[in-house]
Protein backbone atom coordinates (compact mmCIF):
# COMPACT_ATOMS: atom_id res chain seq x y z
CA UNK A 1 0.00 0.00 0.00
CA UNK A 2 3.03 2.28 0.27
CA UNK A 3 3.26 4.55 -2.74
CA UNK A 4 5.90 6.99 -3.91
CA UNK A 5 5.03 9.27 -6.81
CA UNK A 6 7.73 11.38 -8.42
CA UNK A 7 7.04 14.44 -10.52
CA UNK A 8 8.80 17.48 -11.91
CA UNK A 9 11.06 15.91 -14.49
CA UNK A 10 11.36 17.27 -17.99
CA UNK A 11 13.60 18.79 -20.61
CA UNK A 12 15.79 21.76 -19.72
CA UNK A 13 18.76 23.54 -21.20
CA UNK A 14 22.19 23.32 -19.64
CA UNK A 15 22.45 25.81 -16.83
CA UNK A 16 18.76 25.60 -16.05
CA UNK A 17 16.92 24.39 -12.99
CA UNK A 18 14.28 21.85 -12.05
CA UNK A 19 12.58 20.80 -8.85
CA UNK A 20 11.65 17.17 -8.43
CA UNK A 21 8.99 16.11 -5.96
CA UNK A 22 8.22 12.75 -4.40
CA UNK A 23 4.97 12.37 -2.53
CA UNK A 24 4.58 9.41 -0.19
CA UNK A 25 1.42 7.76 1.05
CA UNK A 26 0.68 4.79 3.27
CA UNK A 27 3.44 5.54 5.79
CA UNK A 28 4.19 7.74 8.75
CA UNK A 29 6.47 9.78 6.57
CA UNK A 30 8.44 11.63 9.22
CA UNK A 31 10.17 8.53 10.60
CA UNK A 32 11.69 7.43 7.28
CA UNK A 33 14.92 8.23 5.53
CA UNK A 34 14.49 9.55 2.00
CA UNK A 35 16.83 9.68 -0.94
CA UNK A 36 17.11 10.46 -4.63
CA UNK A 37 18.96 8.13 -6.97
CA UNK A 38 19.51 8.36 -10.69
CA UNK A 39 20.33 6.01 -13.51
CA UNK A 40 21.52 6.89 -17.00
CA UNK A 41 22.54 4.77 -19.98
CA UNK A 42 25.98 3.31 -19.49
CA UNK A 43 25.99 4.03 -15.80
CA UNK A 44 24.63 2.20 -12.80
CA UNK A 45 22.13 3.59 -10.36
CA UNK A 46 23.82 6.07 -8.07
CA UNK A 47 22.87 7.93 -4.95
CA UNK A 48 22.37 11.62 -5.68
CA UNK A 49 21.20 12.97 -2.35
CA UNK A 50 19.77 11.68 0.90
CA UNK A 51 18.02 13.11 3.91
CA UNK A 52 17.43 11.24 7.14
CA UNK A 53 14.38 11.33 9.34
CA UNK A 54 16.36 13.72 11.51
CA UNK A 55 17.13 16.07 8.64
CA UNK A 56 20.78 15.23 8.02
CA UNK A 57 21.77 15.40 4.34
CA UNK A 58 24.49 14.07 2.11
CA UNK A 59 25.24 14.46 -1.59
CA UNK A 60 27.17 12.85 -4.36
CA UNK A 61 30.33 14.79 -5.14
CA UNK A 62 29.11 15.36 -8.69
CA UNK A 63 26.09 17.38 -7.53
CA UNK A 64 27.38 18.98 -4.36
CA UNK A 65 26.81 22.71 -4.47
CA UNK A 66 24.27 22.42 -7.29
CA UNK A 67 21.52 20.21 -5.88
CA UNK A 68 19.67 20.40 -2.59
CA UNK A 69 17.40 17.86 -0.96
CA UNK A 70 14.68 18.88 1.45
CA UNK A 71 11.59 17.40 3.01
CA UNK A 72 8.24 18.69 4.15
CA UNK A 73 6.86 16.20 6.62
CA UNK A 74 3.53 18.00 6.78
CA UNK A 75 3.09 17.28 3.07
CA UNK A 76 4.71 13.82 3.08
CA UNK A 77 6.99 15.06 0.33
CA UNK A 78 10.70 15.12 -0.40
CA UNK A 79 12.18 17.51 -2.97
CA UNK A 80 15.30 17.67 -5.06
CA UNK A 81 16.20 21.19 -6.15
CA UNK A 82 18.52 21.00 -9.13
CA UNK A 83 20.43 24.05 -10.30
CA UNK A 84 23.14 24.66 -12.88
CA UNK A 85 22.13 21.50 -14.68
CA UNK A 86 24.58 19.79 -16.97
CA UNK A 87 24.02 17.29 -19.77
CA UNK A 88 25.69 14.72 -17.52
CA UNK A 89 22.74 15.07 -15.14
CA UNK A 90 20.46 13.48 -17.73
CA UNK A 91 18.97 10.37 -16.13
CA UNK A 92 15.89 8.79 -14.68
CA UNK A 93 15.60 9.98 -11.11
CA UNK A 94 14.12 7.69 -8.46
CA UNK A 95 12.79 8.41 -5.01
CA UNK A 96 13.57 5.95 -2.22
CA UNK A 97 11.98 5.55 1.19
CA UNK A 98 13.70 3.38 3.77
CA UNK A 99 13.84 2.47 7.43
CA UNK A 100 15.54 -0.62 8.80
CA UNK A 101 14.50 -3.49 6.52
CA UNK A 102 11.75 -1.49 4.79
CA UNK A 103 12.67 -0.20 1.35
CA UNK A 104 10.40 1.34 -1.29
CA UNK A 105 11.07 2.98 -4.64
CA UNK A 106 9.12 5.30 -6.86
CA UNK A 107 8.56 4.76 -10.56
CA UNK A 108 11.12 7.34 -11.65
CA UNK A 109 10.95 10.61 -13.53
CA UNK A 110 13.02 11.51 -16.58
CA UNK A 111 15.33 14.50 -16.53
CA UNK A 112 16.94 15.51 -19.80
CA UNK A 113 19.45 18.34 -20.02
CA UNK A 114 20.30 19.61 -23.48
CA UNK A 115 23.56 21.26 -24.49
Amino acid sequence: QVQLVESGGGLVQAGGSLRLSCAASGVIFSIYNMAWYRQSPGKGRELVAAITSGGSTNYADSVKGRFAISRDNAKNTVYLHMNSLKPEDTAVYYCRLSRLALDYWGQGTQVTVSS
